[in-house]
């Protein structure tokens, strides 16, 4: 089972990018799906998540009304689309994958069970 992110790079702020989170492996339409990011020096933290049938979503209240998420479960894929990106939005962004994960859980890293190997996001002042 492998999750592989994409779409990273160095954008100037006020700029957009849309990462990439395909899977293989297995199908991922029965599972909930999430993006986490860790910025240098820094633990890692919740971004955004997505339900099994992408009718639900959270996001972290830094990034809400900026990014959406998204799912294609024909593809496998889940897209983060980051918009009026910011300094402070420079982090390695990690996709995860977990099924049955509870609303009140879908924040948290240990409901995900498999993680991507992370693309880097790097917004210029």
């Amino acid at each position: 089972v492998q999750l592989q992110a994409s779409g990273g790079g160095l954008v100037q702020a006020g700029g957009s990018l849309r990462l990439s989170c395909a899977a293989s492996g297995r199908t991922f339409s029965s599972y909930a799906r999430a993006w986490f990011r860790q910025a240098p020096g820094k633990e890692r933290e919740f971004v955004a998540a997505i339900s099994t049938g992408g009718g639900s979503t959270s996001f972290a209240d830094s990034v809400k009304c900026r990014f959406a998420i998204s799912k294609d479960n024909a593809k496998n894929a889940v897209y983060l689309q980051m918009n009026s990106l910011q300094p402070e939005d420079t982090a390695v962004y990690y996709c995860a994958a977990a099924r049955g994960v509870i609303t009140s859980e879908r924040k948290r890293e240990r409901a995900y069970m498999y993680w991507g190997q992370g693309t880097l996001v790097t917004v210029s002042s």
